[in-house]
């Protein structure tokens, strides 16, 4: 049984994009085995959006931990791997669940989004999006997704790295992240500010 519950108070609302990573989550945790207590399971991860949160605090796998890898391709698509074995299964939302736009909405979906919308077209979207929201979570997965079995390369476990100090600011910097400007560790961000005064 999905926490729905414990997903929207992690993600602060609900909404159709957290839906989506409540389905995403239920396939990946059917197909690659339990929550990910540690490192056992890794998400890969090809969007930033609400879906993410959802993922994480279904199945485990967090930034913190390593083991929730973001690769921005703006896809909503998501790679799951066992390290134990290296089962894995990607999970791609069909562009084809919904249907073609419907001319009708798109108008007044504009119009909320420019902050021109009357409250009759708030009403209607909020609708709409609470109609999504309940497909998405009544839909057979099947509808929703494609998932395929894939062989990614299993990502190496997280790893503890040394800090070094950034001359420019004086910050803490993890080792693998500073850039060398005339022999000096720099943060990325003073590197870049440096690199174009030279």
């Amino acid at each position: 049984m999905m926490d729905i519950q414990g997903a929207r108070r992690f993600h602060g609302h609900m909404c159709p994009g957290l839906a989506i990573g409540i389905r995403v989550a239920e396939l990946a945790l059917q197909w690659i085995g339990p929550h990910a207590e540690d490192e056992e399971v890794v998400a890969m991860v090809e969007t930033d959006m609400c879906a993410v949160d959802a993922i994480q605090y279904l199945t485990g796998c967090t930034f913190g931990k390593g083991n929730l890898i973001h690769c921005d391709y703006g896809k909503n698509a998501f790679t799951f791997v066992r390290r134990s074995d290296g089962k894995a299964i990607r999970i791609v939302a069909r562009p084809d669940a919904w249907g073609p736009p419907d001319p009708e909405r798109e108008p007044v979906l504009q119009r909320v989004r420019e902050g021109r919308g009357s409250e009759a077209d708030q009403q209607h979207v909020q609708r709409w999006r609470q109609e999504r929201l309940d497909a998405i979570l009544a839909a057979p997965a099947e509808q929703l997704f494609e998932v395929q079995a894939v062989e990614p390369a299993v990502p190496e476990r997280a790893r503890l790295y040394e800090s070094m100090t950034c001359a420019g600011c004086g910050e803490s910097v993890m080792e693998t992240r500073v850039r060398l400007l005339g022999g000096q560790p720099y943060c990325i961000p003073c590197f870049e500010t440096r690199d174009r005064q030279l």
